[in-house]
């Protein structure tokens, strides 16, 4: 088996007549049994509270988005026939681990210590494992190496990841 990595430039979608449409990711949908619960623990977080709709009759949606994102989550009651806490890993990029896991330890969120891939590579945030992690951030400060999760009242997980340099073709 052999492992590899791809890069590549910008994605282009043809359409009609050789026309092409970004597609942009905007809302991920998380399962809660408790909407006002969720919403309150990521308005603990400092996420920016976009919609709350709850019109009764088991419908309750809300729409928050963490801070310097483009995109948001959207959490509730009768919006996703998921299960609550069947969320294995959304990716939140950080500028600074160490600042980020700080100010999530200071806003209380159960967030884990910092580590990095215990074999150097830039994937030990998605390694299951944490026999494959090694402590603290990567030694060598690499974009992509280092990381910490934390989880939400419902048990989604989270991963965090320091971006400091992104790969070719992404904003």
């Amino acid at each position: 088996m052999t492992s590899s990595t791809h890069v590549s430039g910008e994605p282009q979608a043809a359409g009609p007549a050789g026309t092409t449409v970004a597609y942009r990711l905007e809302v991920a949908v998380l399962p809660v049994a408790d909407a006002a619960r969720a919403r309150d623990f990521y308005l603990g977080l400092g996420w920016r509270l976009d919609a709350d709709i709850d019109p009764g009759g088991g419908y309750h949606a809300v729409q928050l988005t963490p801070p310097g994102s483009t995109a948001s989550i959207i959490l509730g009651t009768g919006v996703t026939t998921a299960q609550p806490g069947q969320n294995g890993g959304l990716l939140l990029a950080v500028d600074d681990i160490e600042v980020a896991h700080a100010q999530l330890v200071s806003q209380g969120a159960p967030v884990s210590e910092i580590f990095h891939d215990a074999g150097g590579s830039l994937g030990g945030g998605f390694v299951a494992d944490p026999a494959a992690h090694a402590a603290g951030p990567d030694p060598e400060r690499r974009s992509y190496a280092s990381y910490a999760t934390f989880e939400d009242p419902d048990g989604n997980r989270w991963l965090l990841q320091e971006l400091t340099d992104r790969l070719p073709g992404r904003v």
